[in-house]
């Protein structure tokens, strides 16, 4: 095959990854409506099929304990367990662990095993049921067979057939290694961001701990800043790891044994399945390491924190060449109480840690943690419940996403819950009495835009968090985010409270408004008037529904991670303290369009008009290559590719940029990357081209309303 174009310039903005937004990769077709399918199946049975696969073992990837309950959770933990907070991406949804590159992780070592063992069953409910749905549903279905009691269940993941190229894995080039620059200064203990996890093709941290050595006070550190970026707290991090590893033992048992290539690697004849080497002789090999963590590898039990507790643990190389540890004395060895051996019952194992779990037990929050539930089973089975759902959902965006008859009834702050109107919503002659009042307010035309883009933008689609609904805007810690200008703000949204009292007052019957459609609403009227002042007339459309979410409603902390940067929408270039693998603040603008869910096109006309309305932090007249801000004109791409102008940099970073005329030497613009990226890129500019045509202003008119409504309904799933 030739080289990409990436190979050829590898320096090239990746605008690729846009591409997946505007495509139809599903190949059920764009009519296809899982939930309505999913909600045909019969859930009991399903769960039963999975139940009869759990003990049925193969003899081509045979059982431990003759259970495929522990393999099932570990393929359900690291399908969900990838997710992070800080961009919203990775995650259960989607079944990406199917797909390069965490199919052939090498945390994920035979889990496509795992995935083979389901594939009938996949196979009997085909569209009813994505591959999503199944392996999670699969883990809760292991830990029932096992004796635990599961939180619950919610179907709705739709699945992907084609890797996530958006996703920053890091900065290393080979599997199961950690660079300096993966982290803030080169230190460990402060992963740049988007990252969550310490090591190239692991899901969390080295089992072994840093860098492959026993060092439990790096590895709880590390531990910490991987769970935080899950929001978990130091509670749900303990309950999650001793009650995974109440489960299964490791594989590690030759470390002469010579291990094929990973599933992508493998040769054809193999269909898909890696890491391929002689079970007979050697044994299964996993991860390197080898032993249960406790006598009961397939029950549900305190085992596991008993013996992390009760016994001291000293590091040594195990069978696999790992560091892992075993009780300190002899007499230790010879009183802790055996496994069986996973193959031959008739033989048995001694259980061992792993330094990540001898962590736990050397630092101090976490030891509390472990004794409390030492002392108190049943609230450890409570924690880890919970804490499983949470990390087997935490992606999945809002509740009513979720489907099936196990979906609780309680919602957690966790999934940013969107109070129910306990009131009518407003209707055609109401919205226009709305308008009229906007239209009324002092509020400037790009300060309506700025609010509602300030509120919908937040939108990510990778985990189905922030949006307009709710209005959280107003709310901590939004309201006082830099970017959203708090000031203007405020005094934007107080005279819409006033307009909501007002409105609301007014009525003798049961209609009443939300702030959250107030404040889309008004963004609707600015972008119509300034068609209208062009000479267009269009008509944006605005659906009513949306309600107000109050504070306790929301976890503040863990909405900090949707704070932009840098928002090449609004032209904030932030204070450049990124900490993260961004290059370059064009590479942050497709970014943030990728998480919108937005196309090449959609990003080309949203910016192009967002200078056109003069919706540009701090009112500056960066990209405002017009002579009439405020009206929806196609001036931005007229004037950036007009040939009348040249630019220069004003600042060493080349951030900052002013245009002169050609002839006169006169400055007329000043610009940032985020405008001249769109006459520099190819691909941008081809775009640019289109709208900047004199016959085009009205395509360019029409393109922008539809992508802002998209962007302005992004998070409204209850309309869907």
């Amino acid at each position: 095959m030739t080289w990409s174009n990436q190979d050829w310039w590898p320096h090239l903005l990746r605008l690729d990854i846009l591409d997946d937004n505007a495509a139809e990769l599903d190949p059920y077709g764009e009519d296809f409506d899982y939930a309505e399918e999913f909600e045909k199946l019969d859930l009991d049975e399903v769960k039963s099929d999975i139940a009869d696969v759990m003990t049925d073992s193969q003899e081509w990837w045979p059982a431990d304990y003759g259970h495929y309950g522990p393999l099932f959770i570990r393929m359900a933990w690291h399908s969900a367990g990838t997710y992070r907070t800080l961009d919203g991406r990775a995650g259960a949804s989607g079944a990406l662990q199917r797909l390069p590159p965490e199919s052939s992780w090498p945390d994920n070592v035979n889990l496509d095993k795992a995935r083979r063992l389901l594939q009938p069953v996949k196979h009997k409910y085909g569209r009813q049921l994505s591959w999503g749905d199944l392996i999670v549903l699969a883990g809760n279905v292991a830990l029932e067979s096992m004796g635990f009691e599961t939180y619950g269940f919610a179907g709705g993941r739709v699945d992907e057939y084609k890797s996530n190229e958006a996703v920053e894995w890091g900065p290393e080039t080979e599997w199961e290694t950690t660079s300096p620059e993966r982290f803030e200064d080169g230190e460990v203990g402060d992963l740049k961001d988007p990252l969550a996890n310490t090591v190239m093709g692991l899901i969390y941290v080295n089992p072994e701990g840093p860098y492959g050595e026993p060092d439990v006070e790096g590895s709880a550190a590390n531990i910490r800043e991987e769970f935080d970026r899950m929001a978990m707290d130091d509670e749900e991090t303990v309950a999650l790891i001793a009650g995974g590893h109440t489960f299964g033992k490791v594989h590690g048992a030759d470390d002469e044994t010579e291990v094929g290539p990973d599933p992508e690697s493998a040769p054809i004849d193999q269909q898909g399945l890696g890491w391929d080497h002689d079970f007979e002789k050697a044994g299964m090999i996993t991860s390197g390491i080898e032993g249960p963590w406790n006598s009961t590898p397939t029950m549900w039990d305190t085992g596991y924190v008993d013996n992390l507790l009760e016994y001291e643990w000293e590091p040594h190389k195990g069978p696999g060449g790992a560091w892992q540890w075993q009780p300190a004395t002899e007499e230790e060895r010879e009183d802790i109480e055996k496994a069986p051996d996973a193959q031959d019952f008739d033989e048995s194992e001694e259980p061992m840690m792993l330094t990540t779990d001898v962590a736990l037990k050397r630092d101090d929050d976490y030891r509390e943690v472990l004794e409390n539930f030492k002392e108190n089973p049943d609230e450890f089975q409570a924690a880890f419940s919970r804490a499983w759902y949470k990390l087997l959902h935490r992606d999945m965006g809002p509740p009513e996403r979720y489907l099936g008859p196990e979906v609780p009834d309680e919602e957690f702050v966790w999934q940013d819950p969107i109070p129910d109107a306990d009131y009518d919503i407003v209707g055609e002659d109401e919205i226009a009495e709305l308008e009229a009042a906007i239209l009324d307010a002092d509020i400037e035309r790009s300060q309506l835009v700025k609010t509602a883009w300030a509120s919908a933008s937040t939108y990510r689609d990778s985990d189905k968090r922030g949006g307009a609904n709710g209005a959280r805007v107003r709310l901590e810690p939004q309201k006082n985010w830099e970017v959203n200008e708090p000031e203007r703000l405020a005094d934007a949204l107080d005279t819409y409270e006033d307009i909501q009292a007002e409105f609301n007052e007014s009525r003798d019957d049961d209609v009443r408004v939300s702030l959250a459609d107030l404040i889309v609403l008004g963004g609707n009227v600015a972008v119509e008037q300034a068609a209208a002042d062009a000479g267009y007339d269009i008509d944006v459309p605005f659906e009513p529904g949306r309600t107000d979410a109050s504070a306790e409603q929301t976890d503040a902390d863990s909405f900090e991670p949707l704070k932009p940067k840098a928002d090449g929408f609004r032209n904030y270039i932030g204070d450049g303290d990124f900490n993260d693998f961004y290059g370059s603040l064009e590479e942050r603008m497709v970014d943030k369009a990728e998480l919108l869910n937005l196309s090449v096109p959609e990003l080309t006309v949203l910016v192009g008009g967002m200078r056109a309305l003069g919706a540009t932090y701090d009112d500056t007249d960066r990209g405002v290559f017009t002579d009439d801000p405020g009206t929806l004109t196609n001036d931005f791409f007229a004037n950036l590719l007009d040939m009348d102008y040249e630019w220069e940099p004003v600042t060493e970073d080349e951030e900052v940029f002013e245009g002169f005329e050609r002839d006169t030497g006169e400055k007329v613009w000043e610009a940032t990357r985020f405008d001249l990226i769109f006459g520099s890129n190819a691909r941008l500019r081809a775009h640019a081209d289109v709208y900047a045509a004199d016959d085009a202003e009205e395509k360019f008119v029409e393109d922008f309303a539809t992508a802002w409504s998209k962007v302005m309904r992004a998070d409204r799933f209850d309309l869907e």
